[in-house]
């Protein structure tokens, strides 16, 4: 039986809300979003991001010639030089619109919503942001100056980082509390070339997105269907370089891969006169290839401290993002540091990361500002190790559904003298993506796309993505390639989408490309 909970009792990060008005949970979406069961990650790669990744120390080199028969076999590069993605699915319906991120009708963030719209978005009239006061542009898009995504994410920066970040928020609509949104992205990202050495797809569940929502029928790939990636230990797990690295070391171990590489290249060699197969042959290049491989993997992999997220100064220890305790108490930084490590080191081209217990509509406000802090915490992450390693980030948030404020005030100490949230409300809902860029912060085209009216609800006209979860992940894939200066090529990458022609897609892009075509 569910239990009321009591008026004004914040509940804990991790513990579970049970809402008088909701059936009880049945799908693994309804155990995540109430937080009955835990949030999750998902990772995207592939095969090739070393073209631009940070370099990393090796025990051994392979030698030049086979160096040279890596390059051929295509194993020297991690990735297709695009930029790392990184999404976080706040499972449940959390509030990004005026208490996080700014939205404002047609003319933009700051063109600013009335009293009543605010109040629904859970703002009393004297915290509203048509006081400057409570406007913070510090990331390059407006945020309302006590949100609680923000105060994370400022925890987890420097502010050099910040001042190389712009973004922007899109509203729309999304169903409350329903597995049927196809919000996630991921399988797009890998269709515009987001590529990694190591991983193809991987996720916490069985689900075909690998995260909490669902991923757009029409850009399905079974071919990178996910598996699990949500702690250290699934990420150290990735690379078996079997017993040979730990009967010998790591050098030696390189080395009889090799001397075995060229035996088997020399019998190849030998068949070539007996039999008259040729060296084009599709059996040879798959043999040699995969002796190459092996002796590569043996190279790069044969330490776990490569993959090893604690063990990685920048993200845990005295100098990392993470304290050593926090990072042992708290899960989900876990889970960030696993998925940020594997996409920033190009190891995976894309990853999602799956935050469970955002339905937190729970009559007061204190719970609600407390997760909102505690993602803003794992995004100030992701954005600060793109910083560390030298790398840009594309960086996009959403939530199934929304909530809203029916104005009463939660005045204790976490509830900050907002309103509490009393209800689902998917008019109130928005998605919103940060970009960091190492070269300086990223110029805007525009901060918004689409807008809400006055009462804080979302104009369903305001842009395709306004009423069409299926078109909002179309406008991220959009902007994503855009960042590339690869806009142009988004009509042959997505035959059949909604957003128009380039002149109507023009018009939903937010940031300016911080790359040409590749990341250098």
């Amino acid at each position: 039986m569910f239990i009321k909970t009591s008026r004004k009792r914040p509940l804990a990060n991790h513990e579970p809300l049970f809402h008088g008005d909701h059936a009880r949970p049945r799908t693994r979406r309804e155990f995540i979003s109430q937080g009955l069961k835990a949030g999750t990650a998902a990772v995207f790669g592939a095969s090739t991001l070393s073209l631009f990744a940070n370099p990393r120390a090796a025990s051994a080199d392979l030698s030049p010639d086979l160096e040279t028969l890596r390059q051929s076999c295509g194993i020297a590069v991690q990735g297709a030089g695009k930029i790392p993605f990184i999404c976080f699915d706040l499972a449940g319906g959390a509030s990004m619109a005026g208490s996080n991120a700014l939205v404002g009708k047609s003319g933009g963030q700051l063109d600013f919503l009335g009293t009543r719209g605010y109040n629904r978005q859970g703002l009393p009239g004297d915290m509203l942001p048509n006081n400057p006061a409570f406007i913070n542009t510090e990331l390059g898009l407006a945020f309302h100056s006590d949100s609680g995504f923000l105060r994370g994410i400022q925890q987890s920066t420097t502010a050099g980082t910040r001042a190389a970040i712009n973004g922007a928020i899109i509203a729309a609509r999304s169903e409350n509390d329903t597995g049927n949104n196809p919000h996630n992205p991921m399988y797009g990202i890998h269709r515009a070339g987001a590529d990694g050495e190591l991983l193809t797809l991987i996720g916490s569940s069985t689900s075909d997105s690998g995260g909490n929502s669902m991923a757009p029928m029409d850009l399905m790939n079974p071919q990178v269907r996910p598996t699990k990636v949500d702690r250290p230990s699934d990420v150290t797990g990735l690379v078996d370089t079997g017993n040979l690295v730990g009967l010998l070391d790591q050098s030696d171990a390189v080395a009889v891969m090799e001397s075995i590489q060229r035996i088997s290249d020399q019998k190849l060699a030998r068949m070539d006169t007996r039999t008259g197969i040729t060296r084009e042959e599709v059996i040879k290049d798959l043999v040699r290839c995969g002796y190459v491989k092996t002796a590569d993997l043996a190279d790069r992999f044969g330490t776990p401290s490569t993959l090893d997220p604690e063990l990685d100064t920048d993200i845990v220890g005295a100098s990392g993002i993470f304290t050593t305790d926090e990072f042992n108490r708290e899960r989900e930084f876990r889970k960030t540091a696993s998925v940020m490590k594997l996409v920033m080191n190009g190891f995976a081209g894309a990853g999602t990361v799956t935050m469970g217990g955002y339905d937190y509509h729970t009559g007061e406000r204190a719970t609600g500002e407390r997760r909102d802090l505690l993602a803003g915490r794992c995004m100030g992450a992701c954005l600060e190790y793109a910083a560390r390693v030298g790398m840009p980030l594309m960086l996009y948030v959403f939530s199934d559904g929304s909530v809203s404020s029916n104005g009463r005030i939660d005045d204790s100490m976490d509830g900050r003298g907002k309103g509490e949230w009393t209800s689902d409300n998917q008019q109130t809902a928005a998605s919103f993506y940060l970009v960091y860029n190492p070269n300086g912060r990223p110029n805007a085209i525009r901060n918004q796309i689409g807008w809400m009216r006055e009462d804080g609800n979302v104009e369903t006209s305001s842009s395709p993505a306004a009423n069409n979860v299926n078109q909002l992940v179309q406008t991220v894939l959009l902007n994503y390639m855009a960042l590339h200066g690869e806009q142009g090529q988004f009509g042959d990458q997505f035959a059949g989408h909604g957003l128009g022609d380039s002149a109507s897609r023009d018009r939903l892009l937010g940031l300016a490309p911080i790359v040409n075509g590749k990341v250098s």
